[in-house]
């Protein structure tokens, strides 16, 4: 029995290190969706103290919208910069509606009214678009959807060209995230704000504009995993629980780290993925992806309650 839990599963592992390499390329999509979900969370709670329980659904309103516009006839680019136009007004309309008034209230009022925010747009997006599953316009957006295939090891590795477009653009938009973020103004802004609050609003720092900025960002971001995961699994109401996903990567990562979001990310993705082929399926029936994040997260929260990246909090009384 123990043979078959800690031995068996590596001897199987290293095999077939072509199937090994697709388990890992299949975790790496994955992580990198799990990490820029994980972005949106970390840049609102940085420059806010809020945490944004509607990135979630954001994702799924963001994917709908732009399914939504173009089956109304409207080009598939255009309906893009019109999804970005909503998910501004989106932003704006929260930061006016929602978080204006209750600035200086305890956080958990600002928390439950983003669980607020996401009980309203599961209510207008099923009356505006619909609860049935809708395709995404992969093809009309130029993403191919063809498969590449490389041959390692004399085996067989299949990469979905969709899958890696995703990967690419993913990795472009972190990057200019931590550009935007490092060299603009408005970014050191945000990163003030995450350092000291009251320091930055003490030298003049808007909070009303930096929180309009950071949940279009937030927005922005919601909309290309959105079009991610909806090129991969439709796009419906069910994409909010796969976003949900990015809760484990927090409290693994940290919620004020973009490193731990990222990293987080990566390796809840890959490990999950290596757990549910070697571990799972032959031992436990499969499914196990589905609680795995959760576990690892809970265990890690155990040694480390400020996650693998958040900075440890001392109080003194």
């Amino acid at each position: 029995m123990l043979n078959d839990i800690f031995i068996k599963p590596f001897v199987d592992m290293f095999a077939a290190p072509d199937f090994l390499l697709q388990v890992l390329w299949e975790g790496l999509v994955s992580g990198i969706l799990y990490a820029l979900i994980a972005l949106g969370f970390v840049l609102i709670y940085r420059s806010s103290r809020i945490f944004n329980f509607a990135q979630g659904i954001m994702v799924v309103f963001a994917a709908l919208t732009l399914v939504g516009l173009h089956a109304m006839g409207v080009p598939a680019w255009v309906a893009v910069v019109l999804t970005l136009a909503v998910m501004f007004g989106l932003a704006v309309t929260i930061e006016r509606v929602v978080l204006r008034p209750l600035v200086g209230q305890p956080d958990i009022i600002l928390f439950m009214a983003t669980i607020g925010i996401t009980l309203f747009l599961i209510g207008l997006g099923e009356i505006i678009f619909g609860g049935e599953n809708k395709v995404m316009i992969t093809e009309q957006l130029g993403i191919p959807t063809g498969s590449v295939v490389l041959e390692p090891w004399g085996g067989l590795l299949i990469l979905e060209q969709k899958d890696i477009t995703a990967v690419i653009v993913a990795a472009l938009l972190v990057v200019g995230l931590l550009l935007f973020l490092n060299k603009t103004r408005m970014g050191r802004a945000i990163r003030a704000l995450g350092d000291d609050h009251q320091a930055a609003l003490s030298v003049g720092i808007s909070l009303q504009t930096i929180w309009v900025l950071v949940w279009f960002i937030a927005g922005i971001i919601a909309l290309v995993t959105g079009v991610a995961w909806g090129a991969r699994a439709g796009v419906s109401f069910a994409l909010e629980v796969i976003a949900y996903k990015a809760l484990p990567v927090l409290m693994l990562g940290g919620l004020e780290s973009i490193t731990g979001a990222i990293i987080g990310g990566l390796m809840i993705g890959m490990l999950e993925k290596l757990f549910e082929i070697y571990w799972g399926q032959p031992l436990l029936g499969g499914n196990t992806e589905t609680w795995f994040a959760f576990v690892l997260a809970l265990i890690v929260l155990l040694f480390r309650p400020q996650g693998l990246f958040g900075e440890k909090i001392i109080e003194r009384v």
